[in-house]
């Protein structure tokens, strides 16, 4: 397994299996013949996704940076989104001596299923906290917005992911960007959700951030390859040229939760062509 050091971090990107969705929808308002030769469509006009938590191990605890989608869609679910998890994360937990039980902080990006389903199992008929020890980190407002659901986000939050941690009493809530941990800082992009954050991690002079839904694949490198699940479009596409300018200058390791093949890479420009040095890659 690769492992990715940053100064005191060790920064491990793991997996939740593959899921699918519509490449139209993922891509916005590039036309099919130029998304298609990045990410070919299935008989469904399905591209497929990777499902890729960040695993931080410090000092000082296992902090996991999303979740995946778990294991509690219906079959129906299952059919339309064309999940495959004959591996998920146990599997990657354990393939570096970890369960769900050595994970001491969760921090969420945002509550849609295929970030947070994973936050929550399914046992005898309750539902309860996957991570048994886990304190989960969760920007308030997101929480807000994913508890009153409007018609255009409904079929992203799914309360059974994320109201039995309150329940539990496990969730603690962040109010505004900055640290959160030694080293780990949250900081809201809005764009994909009004309230959508990356998570940066800094040590030893260098940093890596997991950008979430900012750019969620490396096909989406483009600044104006955004999709169209995001429902504020503009304040993505306004973060985004920042935040990439900033990266390239700063040599940023950038983690890619939804790319089917490359889990982390640094962004290179040379002229006006950017492109992206993958790192090592994690096998599945």
């Amino acid at each position: 397994m690769s492992v990715i050091r940053l100064g005191a971090f060790d920064l491990l990107p793991l997996s939740d299996g593959y899921f699918r969705l519509d490449g139209g929808a993922m891509f916005g308002v590039v036309p099919k013949p130029l998304w298609e030769k990045r990410a070919p469509p299935d008989e469904r006009n399905r591209i497929r996704l990777g499902l890729r938590p960040l695993l931080v191990r410090t000092d000082e605890g296992n902090v996991l940076i999303d979740a995946g989608a778990g294991d509690k869609m219906s079959a129906k679910e299952a059919d339309i989104y064309g999940f495959e998890r004959a591996r998920h994360l146990d599997h990657s937990l354990d393939a570096h001596g970890l369960t769900a039980a050595d994970i001491d902080v969760v921090i969420a990006t945002h509550l849609h299923f295929d970030h947070a389903g994973g936050f929550t199992v399914r046992e005898g008929g309750q539902l309860r906290p996957r991570f048994p020890r886990a304190t989960y980190l969760v920007r308030r407002d997101e929480w807000v917005d994913a508890t009153h659901p409007h018609e255009r986000n409904r079929a992203s939050y799914l309360a059974d992911d994320f109201v039995p941690l309150e329940e539990a009493g496990v969730v603690q809530f962040v109010a505004a960007d900055g640290e959160v941990l030694p080293g780990i800082s949250v900081w809201r992009t809005g764009g994909h959700t009004m309230h959508h954050q990356l998570v940066r991690i800094e040590s030893a002079g260098r940093t890596a951030v997991f950008v979430a839904d900012l750019m969620p694949t490396t096909a989406h490198l483009g600044e104006p390859w955004i999709m169209a699940y995001d429902l504020y479009p503009m304040d993505t596409l306004a973060y985004k040229k920042r935040f990439i300018r900033e990266a390239v200058e700063g040599e940023y390791v950038i983690f890619f939760e939804h790319d089917p093949d490359v889990a982390a890479g640094v962004i290179r420009e040379v002229g006006r062509k950017r492109t992206i040095e993958r790192l090592p890659h994690v096998p599945d």
